[in-house]
């Protein structure tokens, strides 16, 4: 539990006392017009062409707020890599591999959790991909 919002990954980074690369968001986006989780490092942007071209569709955009909540129960900066309504097709950020302990929201935006490269990997079941 944080004592104040960790709604970016600067602000957990700056909370918790870790690199913001090791923060993974959980951002949704909607891959012609499917919600999808994508956990991407906090030290970069994710490419919604190099996304579109690894999850293999014709198009990627931002998910709205409304879809984010009705896709994972959960509000934009809180939103777990689990624990969703239903499950949700899930890709990892091949960056986030690079450190030994990582920190995602759990749920919501004060709360954060850490876990490691392979347990993000074996909770989610999410397939490893570039994200820039």
């Amino acid at each position: 539990m944080l004592p104040d919002s960790a709604r970016t990954a600067q602000e957990a980074a700056s909370a918790i006392g870790c690199d913001v690369a090791a923060i993974a968001n959980s951002l949704i986006f909607l891959a012609d017009g499917e919600p999808v989780l994508v956990m991407t490092s906090g030290g970069h942007r994710a490419d919604l062409e190099a996304l579109r071209l690894h999850i293999g569709a014709a198009e990627v955009v931002m998910a709205p707020a409304s879809v984010v909540r009705s896709a994972t129960g959960q509000a934009i900066g809180g939103v777990a890599p689990v624990g969703h309504p239903a499950p949700i097709r899930t890709f990892i950020d091949e960056a986030l591999q690079d450190h030994e302990e990582l920190w995602a929201a759990a749920g919501h935006p004060h709360t954060v959790m850490p876990l490691t490269f392979d347990q993000l990997c074996r909770v989610t079941d999410g397939a490893v991909i570039a994200v820039v």
